[in-house]
């Protein structure tokens, strides 16, 4: 199971007073050297977190991989043909939100991701699609010409053990196998800490997980190096 470390609110801290520290090409650089196999940073729309330079500056140093995060604009496509990261990631983005809520509606917006997507794909990046687990979305992943989907475990993270929780975790599995039958590369995250990780790392199809705020969280309290390794001896248990 490889973790990816999405590094969005170590830049949410610095933009906090406009300043300059934590630098999140410096976390990105200490996250590698602790076995982090994977960057993802999600550029938004109006740039609450992180900006246009470390995007730049994150695709001179990431060794591993480096993840756009970004929704399906003509800006972001932009942006991303330019920088050429190793894989974008289309999200769906609202202005109020704190956090994406949800999973792309690919069903909806088919038509208009195909052609999106073929762009990205002539610039030789790989395109993921985060997606809910939900059987028909991510068949709709798979007609609009991704190879990769990732599923959102938020629901499922909001909830403590219990039946309802239990039952989320089936709804996911049962998604991940689905799109694994479709021939699709699995990962998942949103939510996923500590605590709540280990029944997702368990699931076979899965082969990579996105993981940010309960890391940066951690990092504030044991620094960037420790709570990366802690997170990666935790998925070496599943």
């Amino acid at each position: 199971m490889r973790l990816a470390l999405n590094i969005d609110h170590f830049a949410t801290l610095r933009q906090a007073r406009r300043g300059d520290e934590p630098d999140p090409v410096l976390v990105a650089l200490l996250a590698e050297q602790a076995g982090a196999e994977g960057i993802v940073v999600h550029l938004r729309g109006d740039r609450r977190h992180i900006q246009d330079r470390d995007i730049r500056l994150l695709r001179q140093v990431v060794k591993t991989k480096l993840n756009m995060e970004m929704a399906a604009t003509p800006e972001m496509k932009r942006i991303a043909m330019e920088i050429l990261p190793d894989v974008v990631s289309l999200v769906p983005e609202k202005p109020e939100e704190l956090t994406t809520e949800g999973g792309l509606n690919v069903a909806a917006a088919l038509d208009a991701l195909i052609p999106f997507i073929a762009d990205l794909h002539r610039a030789k990046i790989k395109v993921s699609i985060f997606v809910d687990p939900d059987v028909r979305q991510i068949g709709c992943c798979r007609e609009a010409g991704v190879s990769l989907v990732e599923i959102n475990t938020g629901k499922y993270a909001d909830q403590k053990p219990g039946p309802v929780r239990a039952e989320l975790l089936g709804v996911i599995k049962e998604a991940a196998a689905f799109g694994r039958s479709l021939g699709l590369e699995i990962h998942a995250g949103h939510g996923l800490d500590y605590r709540n990780v280990l029944p997702i790392a368990a699931i076979p199809e899965i082969s990579e997980l996105s993981i940010g705020y309960s890391i940066v969280a951690r990092a504030a309290v044991v620094g960037v190096e420790r709570a990366v390794t802690e997170m990666i001896a935790l998925l070496e248990r599943r």
